[in-house]
């Protein structure tokens, strides 16, 4: 698939180096690190990347049951607890921790990270390639809806513990589910450095708690130990099968935040990770669902909250507030990655340009994005009013999750065939499996739909509308400015056959495509009639790969008569920092005074018109994006007192 061009400054395109740039991600040894940073980092994943699995103690044995297609039977317990085991050990122990965390993009994971390295495998396939650009935008629009579930499910949960420890507080679950949510999205324009240090030792006591909770239990009845054999799930399968196949669309929220390990990836790497789930959080989590399953084994009508009756009544109440810091640590994980995946999507052109605030002077992937933490919080105080139950969310809760691990299963493929060029024969093999059991899975959830299921679903919809709507739209203006541009070598030699008056200083016009003429250029010449001493013609292309180093950051070709023609290059985790790109120039004949140097942008208005490339009211709706996206120069890092907007009507 070509590069195409972004309106009015960017483009987007694979990597320069085409299909030689997939093995550059093949798997390579863990960067060795000494025990001590090791130990660090794995406290770190502790409370960033296992936030979410580990406190789905909280809600995911009590679906299970809580709906009565599956009566409280000592067959069902064990054959669900199988179920539950399994399901970890396949979903989490084999295909995350083993196999989906070989396929880094450059030490990068997560969905956007594999939609980049899955295009690139097969960008000499036009057709594959297009398709799963859909599939994998669909992805990151359904992890939106997953991004207002969890924190809902999960605080929603935990204060509901009070039912359990101080039943006389039941009325104000509500009330203060939305008090804590509303304090975290409060806090979030502030930064989370201070508070992330304290993320990986709370989590960890929040493990230790649940392994406490549950060996007791276990202790009592060890006969529940039995069902970690796999004899319990199939026998559970074979004589129930249709209330297997339901209760399977709760069993599922034991992975919820799986792809958590993923997309961590880059700040932990793989060795931390593993050492987090084998060492800590897989055995925490299988212990207390065990305890748990002990509990109903000995009293079915547990069955009401079995993670908060585990602990003795003195420390209810404390479980409470612990369950609600986890939680809110979890929501906190996710919502940074909602803030992440927003930037890499509108880097690699998939979502219009928002405001995106650094948090911290240190820490570059600290952000804060407005419009998506607001935009989350009305969504989930919405869920949180019309659900009003943990139950109820969790209906809406695996459809999500399911469908994210389908499509990371199906691009895993993709990486693994094209990218990796094993035999079709291994790919097939090493991701069959695994997509069975996501298919089956999703296909359990599809019978909540009604439910609830359609919440997140509308949520993921409304987003992938959106974004294909601006991808869209983006590539007919960057056809029409194609169509209508000049080639910018004749330009200037047609320019300069009768020079007009040059004036001091350096102009930089930023361009969507390099090698044609800026329509900022031609609207300067014909209003102003002066061209500055030196020009410098931009094009700024973001890539297929997480960075782009400083040593491929920049390309100059000379034009002549003091012009030069720059390419900038970065990855969808680079910041787009023009000025401190173009510094790079230095000692090539470009000056840069930054007092005798104007940047100049166009400013293109968008005109729906009947007829054109798109439905007229997606035309209209990209037109209304368009004009209300971020402003290019803070996009760029442009300084403010420096830029020239001339503007220009496009219609598409």
């Amino acid at each position: 698939m070509p590069a195409h061009a972004g309106p009015g400054f960017a483009t987007i395109a694979p990597h320069p180096r085409g299909r030689e740039a997939c093995r550059l991600v093949t798997p390579h040894p863990p960067t060795p690190r000494t025990p001590a940073a090791v130990a660090a980092l794995t406290l770190g994943a502790l409370g960033v990347v296992y936030g979410d699995i580990g406190t789905s103690p909280l809600y995911a044995l009590k679906e299970v049951f809580h709906a009565g297609h599956v009566p409280v039977t000592r067959e069902n317990i064990l054959g669900v607890l199988s179920l539950i085991f399994w399901t970890m050990t396949i979903i989490v122990s084999l295909k995350y921790v083993l196999l989906i965390l070989r396929a880094d993009n450059r030490g990068e994971g997560g969905l956007i990270a594999m939609l980049a390295l899955a295009t690139s495998a097969v960008a000499e396939k036009p057709r594959l390639r297009r398709g799963l650009l859909a599939l994998g935008m669909f992805g990151t629009a359904i992890f939106y809806g997953d991004g207002v579930i969890t924190p809902a499910v999960s605080v929603l949960s935990a204060v509901e513990g009070l039912e359990v420890a101080a039943p006389q507080l039941e009325h104000w679950v509500v009330p203060i589910t939305l008090i804590v949510l509303t304090g975290l999205f409060s806090v979030q324009r502030f930064g989370t450095g201070g508070i992330g240090r304290a993320f990986g030792p709370v989590t960890m006591i929040w493990f230790a708690v649940l392994i406490a909770l549950g060996v007791p239990q276990i202790i009592e009845h060890p006969t529940v130990l039995v069902a970690m054999s796999p004899t319990h799930a199939a026998h559970f399968i074979a004589h129930h099968p249709l209330v297997a196949f339901i209760a399977l669309g709760s069993v599922v929220l034991v992975v919820t935040g799986g792809e958590a390990l993923y997309a961590d990836l880059g700040h932990f790497g793989r060795l931390p990770i593993r050492i987090a789930w084998y060492g800590l959080v897989a055995p925490a989590l299988v212990v207390n669902y065990f305890g748990q399953g002990a509990l109903l084994l000995e009293d079915p009508t547990a069955v009401e909250n079995p993670f908060f009756l585990l602990a003795p009544g003195w420390a209810r109440l404390p479980l409470v507030l612990l369950a609600t810091a986890a939680t809110v640590i979890a929501s906190q994980a996710l919502i940074t990655a909602a803030f992440s995946v927003t930037k890499q999507a509108i880097q690699l052109g998939l979502l219009p340009r928002l405001r995106v605030v650094h948090t911290s002077v240190r820490d570059t992937g600290q952000i804060y994005v407005p419009f998506v933490n607001w935009g989350l919080y009305a969504c989930i105080v919405l869920a949180v009013g019309l659900f009003g139950s943990s139950s109820k969310l969790a209906a809406a809760y695996g459809i999500t999750v399911t469908l994210d691990m389908t499509i990371t299963t199906i691009m895993t493929f993709f990486v693994i065939r094209y990218g990796w060029k094993y035999p079709l024969a291994l790919a097939l093999a090493a991701t069959g499996f695994f997509l069975a059991i996501d298919v089956t899975f999703f296909a359990s959830n599809v019978l909540k739909l009604l439910a609830g299921g359609w919440f997140p679903l509308v949520i993921g919809i409304a987003m992938f509308t959106l974004m294909r709507t601006w991808v869209d739209g983006r590539r007919l203006v960057g056809e029409r400015l194609r169509d209508e541009a000049i080639d910018l070598k004749s330009f200037l030699e047609a320019v300069f056959v009768s020079p007009p008056t040059r004036v001091s200083g350096t102009a930089i016009f930023l361009s969507s495509e390099a090698g044609l003429t800026p329509n900022a250029l031609m609207h300067n010449l014909k209003h102003n009639k002066v061209l500055h001493e030196h020009n410098v013609f931009v094009t700024v292309q973001h890539h297929e790969v997480p960075w782009v180093g400083f040593d491929k950051r920049l390309e100059v070709e000379q034009l002549g008569h003091r012009c030069w023609q720059v390419r900038l290059h970065f990855g969808f985790m680079n910041d787009p920092d023009v000025p401190e790109a173009l510094k790079l120039l230095q000692g090539r004949g470009v000056p840069l005074d930054e007092m005798e140097t104007s940047y100049f942008l166009s400013r293109d208005a968008v005109i729906p018109t009947f007829g054109g490339g798109m439905a007229l009211w997606r035309e209209k709706l990209f037109a209304s994006m368009h004009r209300n996206a971020a402003a290019a120069g803070d996009f760029l890092n442009l300084p403010a007192n420096r830029i020239v907007e001339l503007g220009a009507k496009v219609e598409i």
